[in-house]
């Protein structure tokens, strides 16, 4: 069953990353970096490897004149996440079962 885990999923800051994605229709880099209390370094790689991945959307902008990079969870990504939470939730209750 854990076998059927996305494994880009899997690696705890890209999850927490597609986590927080998905309970809001778009983040800024700041909003992601400070709510994780990741590293600029983790949030650059993980959004790459997302981005790559054809999980996250980049979305440029300007605030106030100053140019702002946010991220959105694509429909690929949406998905994905949604296959990884359902093969999560089926191997964890297997393993439950198996304990009572």
């Amino acid at each position: 069953m854990f076998m059927q885990l996305d494994r880009l999923i899997h690696e705890k800051g890209r999850l927490a990353i597609l986590a927080l994605l998905a309970a809001s229709p778009q983040a800024s880099y700041s909003e992601i970096r400070d709510n994780l209390g990741m590293t600029d370094g983790n949030v650059t790689s993980h959004l790459r490897t997302l981005h790559q991945a054809g999980y996250v959307a980049i979305i440029k902008s300007l605030e106030a004149g100053r140019p702002m990079t946010s991220y959105s969870l694509t429909r690929l990504g949406r998905s994905a996440f949604t296959d990884y939470l359902k093969a999560l939730e089926r191997a964890l209750l297997r393993a439950k079962q198996s304990l009572e």
